[in-house]
């Protein structure tokens, strides 16, 4: 059996249960992959079952002027080779400081996963020669043994999996390969570009390596594979450090993290950003964050990574999103209605307000007096820092402090919903009611269940919530 044949073979045979999605450019990578994937049909190596379907996926980004062409190659392959295909249509739109290569790949992937609803393997034609270049990119960028430890044989993609058969055979390999079986296939004009990081070291930089040392690939390779073990170690270092530092929260103590050394504490970080799946931090900003630990403990410091926070709290260190600002947002509430339903912005969830309600409510609501006729209702998350009586408390204080004593940290607090009757706070919706607008209430004497007598209450309204604010 051929070394592609038998590869390929062995990364299907370890997931017999699992639903395979073949990606399908059309180039000589995945028409090789596909030819071979239909050979070990044609010998009854692989045989499809309802539960271990085949499926070949062929994305189509619109980039090229001949994408239409290779959409057509591609149908007429694999219904040549019997084989199931679907199209997915991809949209690409150029982003600053994002690469059209890394935006493409990005939605590439996006559409393979798509294919099914339960988790599935993805097999690509990536190959050594495309490992060697994956590494040289990220030596180009400084990366770390994380970087360098290049592509897996397999690797978590969300709920997928990704696979790579091909990872130790070589272009040529696969080239002589298609000359072999007589395959035809597309060529991408783009991969002449050299405009294009990879294909500068493709086309240029790894033709001269090899010239000067031709086993170039396999040893950088090698390499590559020497970083995935450094990179196991230290994760496995990370998980270690993880269970001493992290709390119940998910957040991080901050005691703990100030007891690492420099390399410990950097490790940790990128481990747990990792766990999270957010970009890995640079240098300077690793550099950063453990100098602003050591802020007075009357601040509370924050560091942007990527597209996310790490903001200290007190004593712990918290991951959260880049946030947006809300602050501006604010929409009526129509009184008048049995029912209204609010949609908060940023993802925030929404808010259900219910007329006249008579009977006293569940967990996770509340409850406040009807308006006064002509009255404006409204939602903010702005406040001026009125004083104000919860429902819990005897005395007033200013709304300030009474969220710095709910211990709500600062960046929960600016994306609180707020109701108002006109320009007057009544409720931090998920945490409180000022006593003022409290419904009054009366116990029913009736024969009921000893000890859980109801609570009529006047005419009220009753505001339950799914909220970031209110988790």
């Amino acid at each position: 059996m051929h070394p592609i044949e038998a590869a390929l073979l062995s990364a299907i045979s370890k997931h017999p249960e699992m639903p395979l999605v073949i990606a399908y450019s059309g180039g000589v990578d995945s028409q090789v992959l596909l030819h071979a994937l239909a050979l070990l049909k044609q010998k009854n190596l692989v045989s499809p079952s309802t539960s271990n379907p085949i499926t070949v996926c062929h994305v189509n980004h619109g980039l090229s002027a001949n994408a239409s062409t290779w959409q057509a190659f591609t149908e007429q392959e694999c219904f040549k080779l019997n084989l199931k295909l679907i199209v997915s249509q991809v949209t690409v739109q150029a982003q600053a400081q994002q690469s059209l290569e890394a935006l493409a790949r990005d939605a590439r992937y996006q559409a393979l996963q798509s294919i099914y609803e339960r988790p599935s393997v993805i097999i690509t034609g990536h190959h050594s020669d495309d490992q060697a270049e994956t590494f040289l990119l990220a030596l180009k960028r400084g990366s770390g043994l994380k970087g360098l430890s290049a592509m897996a044989p397999e690797s978590k993609l969300t709920k997928d999996l990704l696979v790579r058969p091909l990872l130790n055979i070589s272009r040529a390999e696969i080239i002589a390969y298609a000359k072999a079986h007589d395959l035809a296939w597309v060529e991408d004009e783009s991969n002449a570009d050299t405009r294009f990081d990879r294909n500068f070291i493709r086309n240029d930089i790894m033709p001269l390596l090899a010239e000067r040392w031709p086993s170039i690939a396999s040893t950088i390779n090698r390499s590559s594979e020497h970083c995935r073990e450094g990179q196991l170690l230290l994760n496995e270092l990370a998980t270690e450090d993880l269970s001493i530092c992290q709390n119940e929260s998910d957040s991080l103590f901050v005691e703990s993290l100030n007891k690492l050394s420099k390399a410990r504490f950097n490790n940790l970080i990128r481990y747990f950003l990792a766990q999270h799946h957010f970009l890995m931090p640079s240098t300077e900003q690793l550099a950063q964050l453990r100098q602003q630990l050591s802020a007075n403990d009357d601040k509370n410091p924050e560091v942007k990574v990527g597209g996310c926070y790490l903001r200290r709290y007190k004593e712990s260190l918290y991951l959260t999103a880049d946030f947006a600002d809300v602050s501006e947002w604010q929409t009526d509430v129509i009184t008048c209605e049995t029912e209204h339903v609010i949609n908060l912005p940023n993802h925030l969830g929404h808010l259900n307000f219910y007329k006249n309600v008579l009977i006293n409510v569940q967990e996770g609501s509340q409850l406040v007096v009807m308006p006064e006729k002509g009255q404006k209702v409204t939602i903010r998350f702005s406040h001026n820092n009125p004083k104000c009586l919860p429902d819990y408390r005897n005395h007033s204080r200013s709304l300030k402090k009474v969220l710095q004593e709910l211990n709500i940290p600062p960046w929960q607090r600016k994306r609180i919903p707020f109701l108002y009757f006109d320009d007057v706070l009544v409720a931090v919706i998920g945490f409180f009611v000022c006593q003022d607008f409290l419904p009054k209430a009366s116990t029913l004497k009736a024969s009921l269940v000893e000890g859980s007598l109801p609570k009529v209450i006047e005419p009220s309204l009753k505001i339950t919530w799914t909220t970031e604010a209110a988790s």
